[in-house]
């Protein structure tokens, strides 16, 4: 299946859910931004679908825009050897999302690590807790609203 081909599937995609999925990216590699409230049913859908296959959960990741946060779900076709990336956003104040846990269990960590640095609550997630920072840390240091001020890091001088 080409990326062309990819692209016509996706129209009728888009179609079916109306104005909850957009195709965001045609050229290299085909991308969908997709409604908060529709990620699950939409994913599944990309998962178990012959025409699509999205079997892998390649990589999961998030980006502060500052006016919102976009969380980014790389899929991978094993058998059709094919890519997609699937957005979705959430406000900076109530920024939550469903886990993918329940369709990929490998997005627990993932999930969790966009949790302890940018806010991101997965509802759903089986264990929403920290990853990488203590569990008293005070707020979210990716975040460009974080002020690094608060770390409470020491500066450590050079010997050299």
């Amino acid at each position: 299946m080409s990326n062309q081909d990819i692209n016509n599937s996706l129209a009728e995609l888009q179609a079916r859910y109306l104005e909850d999925v957009k195709i965001i990216g045609e050229e290299a590699q085909s991308a969908l931004l997709v409604e908060p409230h529709r990620l699950l049913d939409i994913l599944e859908f990309l998962k178990t679908n012959e025409s699509y296959q999205f079997n892998m959960l390649r990589n999961l990741t998030a980006v502060d825009y500052l006016e919102y946060i976009e969380v980014v779900y790389h899929l991978y076709s094993l058998p059709l050897r094919q890519s997609i990336t699937v957005k979705t956003r959430c406000g900076m104040e109530d920024s939550q999302i469903p886990s993918v846990t329940v369709i990929w269990p490998s997005a627990n960590f993932q999930e969790r690590e966009i949790y302890d640095l940018l806010g991101v609550r997965f509802t759903e997630h089986p264990d929403l807790r920290r990853i990488l920072l203590r569990d008293e840390f005070d707020g979210h240091p990716l975040r460009k609203t974080y002020n690094i001020g608060n770390a409470g890091g020491k500066e450590v001088k050079s010997s050299c």
